[in-house]
């Protein structure tokens, strides 16, 4: 597969004021919290349960007024995928065109994100609606490179943090429907 690689952990914050501290004391700044609302697409016949690895997703996220399509394809698991994102310029018209293509819409996720980099790794922590906080730490790689070693590289920073963080594999679309599906 061609295209931008991303790579990431996420983690469940145990103490999200701790975690603040920590990140404070390395002087690693977050920015100001922007409100991103994501629409998760998954192909037609697809339900979750079912392997995500080489199966493409689509992801409208409306931020700050813009909207960007976003095309994932997992390739070593959840969270390393090949990915390939735009603008457009039409939130509903993009909704019908991803609709027509063969994809659902299965769950939508909103949340309040702050941001930093450090070095080669983005840093953001998350307030997911109906989840809590998480914190994920990602990386953009070149074809070639290990998404799972570069994986450990990022959870070896996460560890330095010193704080309480339980990792996760799940996408937050995996964690909302299974945390919904708990509900019913």
């Amino acid at each position: 597969m061609t295209g931008a690689c991303e790579v990431e952990v996420k983690y469940r914050v145990g103490d999200l004021a701790r975690l603040e501290a920590a990140l404070a004391a390395r002087g690693i700044v977050l920015s100001a919290p922007v409100v991103q609302d994501d629409q998760a697409y998954a192909r037609v016949g697809w339900k979750y349960g079912q392997s995500k690895l080489g199966v493409p997703f689509v992801r409208l996220r409306t931020e700050r007024g813009r909207c960007l399509l976003t095309v994932k394809t997992p390739v070593a698991n959840e969270q390393s995928c090949v990915e390939h994102e735009t603008e457009v310029a039409d939130r509903d018209q993009m909704h019908a065109v991803v609709q027509q293509m063969g994809f659902y819409p299965t769950v939508r996720i909103r949340k309040t994100r702050r941001t930093a980099v450090v070095g080669p790794m983005s840093l953001c922590l998350d307030e997911v609606d109906g989840l809590g906080p998480f914190l994920e730490i990602e990386r953009i790689i070149e074809s070639g490179e290990a998404g799972e070693q570069v994986q450990a590289e990022l959870h070896r920073f996460a560890c330095t943090l010193m704080v309480p963080l339980v990792r996760t594999g799940g996408t937050y679309d995996s964690l909302i429907q299974a945390a919904t599906s708990a509900e019913v």
